[in-house]
């Protein structure tokens, strides 16, 4: 991470000043600097560069918006950019008074985030100048940002962890991988790690889920975390989807397959999310549970036409092996919701190219059972800006998911309404559960921006999780 000290007084040594202004029309004026508006204007992304004789200023701009997530992007938008130019420099980021308490915390946040480097696999793998700075970056700001500033730290170093398990390849990130990643996580106060292997799932009757990684050598693990503080009064549990490669079974994908290493984010998600509120020592009981598998084709592999049982014990009729999201979200719901009874319920998956078809790749779908519960959380994901917008889950849509011979079929057949019917193909699996909500990641977990030349992880659903687990009050979703 970035060294770092808070401080109201500018110290003599800084060789570099990084000053965040916001867009103005007039000339702008910072301390001894009059900045005309025909050369600077604070426009986003607009970067504009002093030398003195004892230092160099860089001011760059914010723009108008001072939302969370501008602020956040611009932020991320400067280290990373900066990090080209970055030697031995005594830095000190200033922070302009007119910006809230909140966007100390989405500024330091992003500028953690610009840090990242995809080539984590090169043989001189990149490291960001900033983190090898001697000394630390001096935040130029009131005492009371402190707290903020911290918080944008911890809830950085877990989205940094996310982003490296969806990025890294699939021969890396296996379901054992991911279990003893999460096994790591019991080094935190209050957290315990619970997995078990293919012979113990066998025993608790863990069928579809098992179904789906038949076909692969790399054997799947079911795994469980649980972080419970001393006192809490409210149990709140997420469920991640964690196929770690997905070459769609037997009945194969025909085209972007060599993305499907990220096919594990909603799982990257929720761990990163038990990780952080962990750290931060929430009073809140969570329980976090990760189906970790590869579809893969083997000897072993499940048929298109196969009807496996489930942990529910509904027997499901198999109509396409590349839907096999839902089938171990299916035996994890219904796991944790009789097991270990949470008040809330909520589970993310990368779970239906409709999804994207129906919002590209601004925002997750969501659905669910309860309204209320669902408001609030599209009220928070709308301040973070990792948007969500919410679904239908009328029962007009049962038929996509009815048998003929078995209990529920996976996958409709039809080339309408995917996201939906596999949302009320999940819903079969919840016990009407009275505060569940499902959403589909598959359009934000991973994709283009400008942090990278190819697609890359998000790391969507760490920050906006937290804000679930934060701000959900059982007792007010109950009235």
């Amino acid at each position: 991470m970035i060294k770092y000290q808070i401080t109201e007084q500018v110290p003599a040594q800084i060789t570099l000043h990084l000053v965040p202004l916001l867009e103005s029309e007039n000339a702008i004026t910072w301390n001894q600097f009059q900045l005309s508006s025909a050369v600077f204007s604070g426009k986003k992304h607009q970067w504009h560069w002093v030398e003195t004789t004892e230092a160099i200023y860089l001011f760059f701009g914010l723009g108008q918006a001072t939302d969370y997530q501008s602020i956040k992007t611009a932020f991320r938008t400067l280290s990373h950019q900066l990090k080209k130019s970055v030697t031995q420099q005594q830095i000190a980021l200033h922070w302009p008074n007119q910006l809230s308490v909140d966007s100390v915390e989405a500024a330091w946040n992003g500028f953690i985030l610009g840090t990242y480097e995809l080539g984590l696999f090169k043989k001189e793998p990149a490291i960001s100048p900033l983190l090898q700075l001697e000394n630390p970056v001096v935040i130029i700001a009131p005492e009371q940002a402190l707290k903020a500033i911290e918080i944008a730290e911890k809830l950085a170093f877990s989205q940094l962890e996310t982003l490296r398990l969806v990025d890294a390849p699939a021969h890396q990130i296996t379901p054992e991988y991911l279990a003893e990643w999460a096994k790591k996580l019991e080094e935190m106060p209050h957290v315990t790690t619970t997995v078990f292997d293919e012979r113990e799932c066998e025993q608790l009757g863990l069928h579809a889920f098992l179904a789906v990684g038949k076909g692969s050598v790399r054997k799947p693990r079911f795994i469980t975390v649980s972080y419970e503080p001393p006192s809490y009064d409210q149990h709140i549990g997420m469920v991640g989807k964690g196929v770690t490669f997905d070459t769609g079974g037997l009945n194969i994908k025909t085209s972007g397959m060599h993305f499907m290493k990220s096919d594990m984010a909603g799982a990257a998600a929720v761990l990163g999310a038990i990780q952080v509120a962990a750290k931060m020592g929430v009073s809140k009981r969570i329980t976090a549970v990760v189906p970790a598998c590869e579809n893969a084709i083997g000897p072993g592999a499940y048929y298109p036409g196969d009807v496996i049982d489930s942990y529910a014990g509904y027997r499901i009729e198999i109509t396409d092996t590349d839907a096999e999201g839902r089938l171990i979200l299916a035996d994890a719901l219904a796991y944790i919701i009789k097991n270990h009874q949470p008040d809330c319920v909520i589970d993310l998956a990368t779970l239906t190219g409709s999804c994207v078809g129906t919002f590209g790749y601004e925002c997750a779908g969501m659905f669910g059972s309860d309204d209320q519960w669902m408001q609030r959380i599209k009220e928070q994901a709308d301040f973070i800006g990792e948007r969500v917008w919410p679904m239908p889950l009328w029962d007009a849509y049962q038929s996509h998911i009815e048998s003929d011979i078995a209990d529920v079929k996976n996958y409709s057949g039809k080339p309408v309404a995917g996201a939906i019917s596999a949302a009320k193909f999940l819903a079969f699996f919840t016990s009407k559960h009275p505060h569940w909500v499902h959403l589909d990641i598959a359009g934000v977990a991973f994709g283009d921006d400008a942090f990278g030349q190819s697609k890359h992880a998000t790391a969507y659903g760490v920050h906006l999780l937290l804000k679930i687990i934060e701000n959900t009050d059982i007792q007010k979703l109950n009235t």
